[in-house]
């Protein structure tokens, strides 16, 4: 009964925490533009394909091979996470037994699954101390970046030391009182013979050990995450349920432009204008973003293969798609406070533009979409770039000059060309052109 009262405790406070965190962050969405979703069965479909299938980190195919069994290890092990919450509330023990087959087999691929991802992430924390990947590096990848990959990586290890050692002497706990097992072990079975001799007080000291770190463990890891890089675990799926699935390098019209167009080509609809002010062009603040760009800051791996892949930022310019969703994850988390006080009035004297996100970053962007389609989450960083461009053209006047020119060329001339359109068939006057062919 003590156990089941600690355990009650421990839960409360965790769910009151992961609650309290869940409002904070998710209360920021009330700041956001909003995006209407559809085609939702198009959604599912891409959602099943590139976040439980993980088809898009494939493109290297190792190091793909060991997130994706990662990923797929922690949905297995899941079930045995359920469990346990089940028998500290409750006193059971393996209480999902009842399912026969089935449990022996989630149970056993559970098993299975802890020691792969126990060795991944041993792969993951070598390449990270001592391989200098390119991609893990960056002026925005700061110390406390690398330091809270490494904890969280130390996690996930210390819970599949913590799974695989509780499994081990629960099969030794039954051995030593010759019970029959509940479920199959094929791992934890094999590591049993290095503890065989101990004394079954000694393994049921170490049984419990294992079973409340795990489980603390899993308590502690949840409410850290939402500080975390590797939030990602909690948002991933969603992001790419509502990510963008129209093809990379449509462009979306803006809606306030494309209604001045159609009133300047209706004479009519002038003397039916609405009166409602015109919302602000492009982006210049958190708040100006959608929901679906936020969402996608809280989801970004901070990977950096979008980065990798970028042809300004292999090329040497300052653009780093990467970056870009840092930068807003960043302002939103600076200036949501003041937004919950005092609303969208709310000015802190900084914007993304300019205190986050400089101009030449923005125009560095060549809109090629190799950012979106290499991330593994499907995060869109061009649409989010394009409208802070639209921005700094349709509010600031602050377009590169080169473009500029074409702007000035296009209204005058209706071409980008400075010429008048009449003089555009100049070049053919001394070519020969027999008109009666």
């Amino acid at each position: 009964m003590v156990k089941q009262i600690l355990f009650a405790v421990a839960l409360l406070i965790t769910l009151a925490v992961f609650a309290w965190t869940m409002r904070r962050l998710f209360f920021n969405f009330k700041f956001t533009k909003k995006l209407p979703l559809d085609n939702i069965p198009k959604r599912i479909r891409v959602t099943l394909e590139v976040a439980i299938g993980q088809t898009k980190i494939f493109r290297h195919p190792v190091m793909g091979l060991l997130h994706a069994l990662v990923f797929w290890g922690f949905l297995v092990i899941l079930a045995g996470s359920v469990e346990m919450v089940i028998d500290g509330l409750f006193g059971t023990e393996r209480v999902l037994g009842f399912l026969g087959p089935v449990y022996d087999f989630l149970f056993a691929a559970g098993d299975i699954f802890a020691a792969i991802i126990l060795v991944s992430i041993l792969v993951f924390l070598f390449r990270r101390l001592f391989m200098k990947v390119k991609r893990f590096y960056g002026p925005e990848m700061k110390p406390v970046s690398k330091a809270d990959a490494n904890l969280a990586l130390s996690f996930i290890l210390l819970l599949m030391v913590t799974l695989l050692g509780m499994n081990t002497f629960y099969l030794l706990e039954m051995a030593s009182h010759n019970e029959a097992l509940t479920g199959v072990y094929p791992v934890s079975i094999l590591l049993a013979g290095l503890f065989a001799g101990l004394s079954p007080e000694v393994i049921h000291f170490w049984h419990e050990f294992n079973w409340w770190g795990h489980i603390l463990l899993i308590f502690v890891f949840a409410n850290i995450l939402p500080y975390s890089k590797h939030f990602h675990v909690f948002m991933s799926v969603p992001n790419v349920f509502v990510s963008r699935i129209s093809p990379l390098g449509y462009v979306e019209n803006m809606e306030s432009i494309t209604k001045e167009v159609k009133m300047m080509l209706d004479p009519q609809a002038a003397f039916a204008a609405s009166t409602e002010v015109p919302p602000k062009f492009g982006v210049s603040d958190a708040e100006d973003t959608s929901w679906v760009n936020y969402m996608n800051a809280l989801s970004c791996t901070e990977c950096g293969r979008c980065t990798a892949v970028c042809p300004a930022n292999i090329t040497g310019k300052l653009l780093s798609p990467r970056k870009i969703m840092m930068d807003l994850r960043a302002r939103m988390k600076e200036k949501g406070p003041g937004l919950h006080k005092e609303g969208l009035i709310f000015n802190d004297g900084k914007s993304l533009i300019g205190d986050y996100i400089s101009e030449e970053e923005l125009w560095a962007c060549t809109m090629c979409n190799a950012c979106a389609q290499e991330c593994p989450v499907n995060i869109h960083q061009p649409s989010l770039i394009l409208d802070m461009r639209r921005y700094l053209v349709l509010e600031k006047s602050a377009a590169p000059a080169g473009l500029n020119t074409a702007f000035t060329n296009i209204e005058n001339n209706g071409a980008p060309w400075q010429f008048s359109p009449q003089d555009r068939l100049k070049w053919a006057d001394e070519l020969y052109i027999n008109s009666t062919e």
